[in-house]
């Protein structure tokens, strides 16, 4: 079985908000997550989150603490994405995703997540 590890960056601002995009192939019907992405060669899973929302987002962060890791099965590959708090420290909304998978930036509710 392949497998595949990548981070996911958690953001709550001031407003009890949480930063999340609007994700999807063009075909696909679009879903909002945090952002997130895969581990690089020759990066580590910090620097994988950090990068990851910064391309997804504009956002400069920092890792505040590991929330959890989740593990599970999709398609025959074992999927293993690590959790942080961040914190925004610079940057502003702005869509820079080389994948072209991300279609809109927002601060969310908590409350309607």
């Amino acid at each position: 079985m392949s497998q595949w590890i990548g981070a996911a960056g958690v953001c709550v601002n001031e407003h009890d908000e949480l930063l999340m995009v609007l994700l999807g192939k063009p075909e696909e019907i679009k879903t909002w997550s945090v952002p997130s992405g895969g581990l690089e060669s020759g990066e580590t899973i910090e620097e994988c989150c950090i990068r990851e929302v910064y391309e997804e987002t504009g956002y400069q962060t920092e890792i505040i603490e590991k929330l959890y890791v989740k593990n599970t099965v999709i398609d025959n590959f074992d999927v293993q994405v690590h959790y942080f708090l961040l914190r925004i420290i610079g940057g502003e909304a702005t869509i820079q995703d080389p994948d072209q998978l991300i279609h809109q930036i927002a601060w969310i509710p908590k409350e309607l997540i």
